[in-house]
């Protein structure tokens, strides 16, 4: 059972047309995608009904997870567990001249993302998942829907397994767009975290701030390893469900 609270919640996200689109998808079965109104901006994203998309909307475009102040422009951010693409969309309206890697290795998300950063020429999606060593990775379907799938080994078959997507590391990812440095990192690969951190020395000292989501729920040491593998960020504090890491390049608001 719904609660009403969080029937007025959904309804102010997305508004009672899109509601009352929930409530006929519950009845048919039947998805839908709507086109919602950027706050501020004369501009759409596209989401699914239902899904997760509108909580994650929230957490973007409402809640501002992602808002700080910045020393300087940043020239080069990668959004590794991009899902939709909406953190994407945020980061590219608040630094118009930055170059956006969007990352996301699940297939359906990846082909709403690309919907929804079409537009955005500074934006660069990528198949791929973020791991500890470049290979083959499983993605599968932990049960939390579309904002909880997860990569594993190909040796792995404890979950549901999705389909198969290229990994790569950091490293990887600076060198194969030739990047100077990643201004900013933001992780968010419901658990592989742990698998990320395990060994950061190939590229930490290239990254000038990180904001991650941490996981442990989904997957025990997740903490630990990002906390022994980045050393170096001496200002830190957490927004909404992220850790900020910074050298000094991006402030809390």
């Amino acid at each position: 059972m719904i609660s009403i609270s969080r029937i007025y919640s959904y309804i102010n996200i997305v508004g009672f047309n899109a509601f009352l689109k929930l409530l006929l998808s519950r009845l048919t079965g039947k998805k839908f995608i709507i086109d919602l109104k950027i706050p501020g901006k004369n501009k759409n994203v596209k989401l699914r009904i239902p899904s997760s998309d509108p909580w994650v909307f929230k957490q973007v475009f409402l809640d501002k997870e992602y808002d700080f102040k910045t020393i300087n422009s940043p020239k080069f951010i990668v959004d590794a567990g991009a899902n939709i693409g909406l953190a994407s969309v945020f980061f590219a309206e608040l630094f118009p001249d930055a170059k956006i890697i969007a990352i996301e290795p699940e297939k359906s998300n990846f082909i709403l993302l690309k919907k929804n950063v079409a537009e955005y020429t500074n934006i660069i999606p990528l198949q791929a998942a973020l791991w500890n060593h470049n290979t083959k990775i499983n993605i599968c379907d932990s049960g939390l829907g579309e904002w909880g799938f997860m990569t594993q080994e190909i040796s792995d078959n404890t979950q549901k397994i999705e389909h198969a997507v290229d990994a790569l590391t950091v490293d990887e990812i600076i060198k194969k767009f030739n990047l100077e440095k990643i201004n900013i990192l933001k992780i968010d690969i419901e658990g592989a975290e742990k698998e990320v951190f395990q060994n950061t020395e190939r590229w930490i000292n290239n990254v000038d701030a990180l904001i991650v989501e941490l996981h442990d729920r989904m997957k025990s040491g997740c903490s630990r390893n990002f906390y022994q593998n980045s050393s170096g960020f001496p200002e830190e504090w957490i927004k909404g469900e992220n850790i900020y890491l910074s050298k000094g390049n991006i402030k809390e608001i």
